[in-house]
């Protein structure tokens, strides 16, 4: 059997490293139809705000029902199950301490 090639080869990767960076001051974008006003109010910003209050990512592995229920227990309060579970912990902890 043989085996399967990958998405990328390696005279396309050859091929990337020998494109030159362009300014954008060289780029024509006048081919790029202006944004509507209803465009830009749809508009988001992306990425997560910047408060100076980041949390910290980790990874936890839960019991796939009580994700489920964690889950559903979010959603019936309108909001993302990670906030709830955070809400949770943080409770829990402070009864802790």
């Amino acid at each position: 059997m043989r085996k399967k090639r990958s998405g990328s080869s390696a005279p396309d990767s050859r091929a990337v490293g020998s494109v030159k960076h362009m300014p954008d001051s060289k780029i024509d974008f006048s081919d790029i139809p202006e944004a509507t006003d209803v465009e830009l109010r749809r508009m988001r910003r992306v990425g997560r705000p910047s408060s100076g209050l980041a949390k910290q990512l980790i990874a936890i592995r839960l019991a796939p029902r009580l994700l489920l229920q964690l889950r559903k227990m979010a959603e019936k309060q309108g909001k993302p199950y990670q906030t709830l579970i955070h809400e949770l912990l943080e409770k829990a902890a402070s009864r802790a301490a």
